[in-house]
């Protein structure tokens, strides 16, 4: 035994000996030390450039860049060799722990631990080096970061000349003159070239093509596009606001093709020079900024025109017009004005000078909208309210009042020298403005196509499905709102790239993978228990002997059964560390212990009545007063309908700790009792003799046992009998009382047995008082409030009174 022993571990050392021979020939290749040869070099040029603190932002944003991609591979190396390195783990635990300090072991086992521990060394090395590099890139970044936040920030802060120092004017003017000669100069100068004046007659067809065509863009694209729609509306959907959506956009499209032609054409001649390529690049950009917001302007007025009855928009369609267009061309203006900062390095003086009038324009044109938006002052609340709603959603109303505040207030850090910070929140406040209006547009669009498709109209506006299109949309707006107010790409793809990789929870990495594994494993586990329950309910247990509150139990149990399964496959198969998360249902079982402990114990009661089974769907029970038929027995609580076709809900606890009357339980058997009273003086035999014949002749009572009549005693006005029966079905107790009593009526006719009345007797002292005048005695009672009453002894007699009387006499 100890010989095969040995041969299995020598056996087992040469072949982990060769797997870790190869591992540690892969482990740390030439190619990989080259790569992280190159990449200490980097890392020591960053270290250098961030101490010394004299590169520019866009030198730093390309170091960053190649920090990133080290970052990226460093991070793939952090986890490589990970299944290995707990086979090697697993395998060294099976040998159980070493000797302490002189202790000794057996040779073969002394080998094979060295050898596991060799392999796992080598195979840790590369992970130790990449999670050190990791770590290193990562803080290299957070500095480059931060270095250009600083920078942003004092730039944004830092106080510069004021525009309203009348003495920066004149520089200003010269400067800009002079930027506007040199480019006029500049394209002169080419056209001047003869080599330039006959290329310009070799392209001149293809010029006239290019300009041709954009001419016709520009002057026909609006025909076009009714056209279009035209067309689009006779294939079906009118009326739904789908086309009128598409057409607006190809009003849009059109005509800036047909810019873009004209530019083209123009760039083609050649005759510009560098700044005049530059301007000419720039007008398509320009003129898409201007169709763009004048297409905002015609979809928000000609929605909100539909749906305002008085006409208050529809009047303020043409001031629309002009602020919107007003608004185009501030930022048109503030993009050639970066322009001509990039070619021609204008003072700051010139600067400032220059942006203080746009900034200023900008922000007028911004509180204006903003009290065009107000109704008119006679309108009520009411009518402010469906103001408010015209195209905008209570949120996005506040967010525009924030912004148009904003935009009021960078006039006023202009004219204190802060033009920076001002063109860093006027010009982002129009761009915010243009994409929530964007986003509110493309939502109606969407509900306009599931109402057309689905034919709901515009009820499509409320569905869920439209909420969700809602959501992703404000979703979407996020990273486009962060770049309008500064953001940096870089910075959005780092916290895209920190939420990709995940976030640690109690030991648990939440990442987008994770959760979408997640919630695909468990959808598809909820579907298939869905189904599985289904085919239990409607084909195979309708085909067994089980009664339906079984039938019930075991769909349900299997429900409970296969949501837990499947919750526990999605947990693995997202690769979530169960015992990190057992170690945070256990810190976090004592405070639900203590807060959810109700819900913990109607849980465990559903468990109990869906096992036990003491009462089943269809049951007539009373629980706490509560009587009706069991209609739902759900993991929390039980849905009772009671016999007015109310619903109520009682908790599962209280069905087990509580006392229940379960009047079905088993079988539907059941007793009736039927109270009777006769006349006294009427033959109690033949009495008993009757009321047994009207309970055997019923349809609903049993034979056996036998229905008996029962001689209750003597009450105060009658001869108490009682039917008691057991009958076949104890839900219909109600109509078999009915019909007995019925019955019983009809016999004590024709028998002439006398059912009788509630008797009372009255004595009466001093019947002679009777004698007196009433008006007398009431006038004297009247007359004196305060006179005492009587107090002559009184003698009595016998009245009999009706049941009116008695009623009287007891209301």
């Amino acid at each position: 035994m100890r010989t095969l022993r040995a041969c299995l571990l020598t056996l087992l050392s040469i072949t982990l000996l060769w797997l870790g021979t190869v591992a540690g020939a892969q482990q740390f290749s030439d190619e990989q030390r080259a790569f992280h040869d190159r990449w200490l070099a980097t890392a020591q040029r960053a270290e250098a450039v961030l101490n010394t603190k004299r590169a520019s932002n866009a030198s730093l944003e390309q170091l960053r860049s190649e920090i990133v991609e080290f970052r990226d591979t460093f991070n793939i190396s952090r986890t490589r060799n990970s299944d290995r390195i707990e086979t090697l783990e697993s395998q060294l635990k099976a040998l159980g722990p070493a000797p302490e300090d002189g202790g000794t072991e057996v040779a073969d086992i002394a080998q094979l631990r060295q050898r596991l521990n060799d392999q796992l060394d080598n195979l840790r090395v590369p992970q130790v080096i990449s999670e050190e590099a990791y770590s290193r890139a990562n803080g290299l970044i957070g500095e480059i970061d931060s270095t250009i936040w600083s920078r942003t920030k004092r730039e944004l802060l830092s106080r510069g000349p004021s525009p309203l120092n009348f003495a920066l004017w004149p520089e200003a003017y010269r400067e800009t003159r002079q930027a506007i000669l040199r480019l006029y100069h500049e394209t002169t100068q080419n056209f001047g070239i003869g080599a330039v004046r006959a290329q310009v007659q070799d392209r001149l067809p293809a010029i006239a093509i290019l300009t041709i065509i954009g001419m016709v863009l520009l002057v026909k694209g609006k025909r076009w596009s009714d056209r279009l729609g035209n067309y689009l509306r006779s294939l079906g959907g009118a009326g739904s606001g789908v086309w009128t959506f598409v057409i607006s956009l190809t009003r849009i499209l059109i005509p800036w093709g047909g810019v873009v032609f004209l530019c083209g054409a123009l760039q083609f001649t050649g005759i510009l020079g560098v700044r005049g390529t530059l301007l000419v690049q720039q007008i398509p950009y320009l003129a898409a900024i201007y169709l763009y917001l004048d297409w905002i302007r015609r979809q928000i007025v000609t929605h909100a025109i539909q749906t305002d009855p008085e006409g208050h928009i529809a009047a303020k369609a043409t001031q629309y017009r002009i602020y919107v267009g007003l608004l185009a061309l501030s930022l048109i203006l503030q993009d050639l004005i970066r322009l001509f900062e990039r070619i021609d390095n204008p003072s700051e003086g010139t600067l400032a000078v220059i942006y203080f009038p746009l900034i200023l324009a900008t922000g007028l044109v911004l509180l204006r909208m903003m009290r065009l938006r107000k109704p008119p002052s006679s309108d009520t609340g009411e009518a402010e309210d469906e103001g408010r709603k015209v195209g905008f959603s209570s949120v996005i109303d506040l967010v525009q009042r924030i912004v148009y505040m904003l935009g009021i207030l960078s006039p006023l850090l202009a004219a204190f020298g802060y033009v920076a910070a001002a063109d860093a929140i006027v010009f982002p406040a129009v761009e915010t403005i243009a994409l929530l209006a964007t986003f509110v547009i493309l939502h109606r669009f969407a509900a306009n196509i599931y109402g057309w498709t689905s034919g709901k109209g515009e009820a499509a506006a409320d569905s869920l499905l439209i909420v969700v299109v809602g959501f992703v949309l404000a979703v979407l707006a996020l990273p486009i709102l962060a770049l309008i107010w500064g953001a940096r790409p870089a910075e959005l793809a780092e916290v895209w790239s920190m939420l990709m990789s995940g976030f640690d929870v109690g030991g648990i990495t939440i990442s987008p993978t994770i959760f979408i594994v997640f919630a695909v494993v468990f959808t598809i586990g909820y579907s298939l228990t869905r189904l599985l329950q289904g085919g239990l309910r409607n084909s195979l247990l309708p085909k067994t002997k089980m009664d339906p509150g079984g039938q019930n139990a075991v769909v349900s149990g299997v429900g409970y059964i296969g949501i837990f399964v499947t919750a526990l496959l999605a947990i693995i198969s997202a690769g979530i560390d169960l015992t990190a998360l057992g170690y945070v249902a256990g810190a976090l079982s004592v405070g639900i212990g203590f807060g959810l402990q109700n819900i913990v114990s109607n849980f465990v009661s559903g468990i109990i009545l869906l096992i036990e089974r003491p009462i089943s769907k269809d049951d007539w029970i009373d629980v706490n007063g509560q009587m009706g038929y069991v209609r739902d027995i759900s993991v929390r609580s039980t849905r009772i309908e009671t016999f007015d076709r109310t619903d109520v809900i009682v908790p599962n606890s209280d069905l087990i700790s509580g006392t229940v009357t379960n009047f079905t339980r088993g079988n539907t058997v059941g007793r009736v009792i039927v109270p009777v009273g006769v006349a006294y003086g009427t033959d109690t035999r033949k009495v008993e003799t009757i009321l047994s014949k009207v309970a055997n002749a019923h349809p609903m009572v049993l034979a056996h046992p036998a229905p008996s009549v029962v001689f209750q005693g003597f009450g105060a006005d009658s001869l108490d009998f009682e039917i008691r029966a057991i009958l076949r079905d104890v839900n219909w107790m109600l109509s078999v009382k009915s019909d007995m009593n019925h019955e019983i009526a009809r016999r004590f006719v024709e028998e002439g047995i006398e059912i009788p009345f509630a008797q009372r007797d009255i004595w009466i002292r001093n019947p002679e008082a009777l004698g007196a005048v009433p008006g007398e005695a009431l006038t004297n009672d009247a007359d004196d409030p305060e006179a005492a009453p009587s107090s002559a002894p009184v003698e009595m007699t016998e009245i009999d009174m009706d049941d009116s009387a008695a009623d009287s006499d007891d209301h």
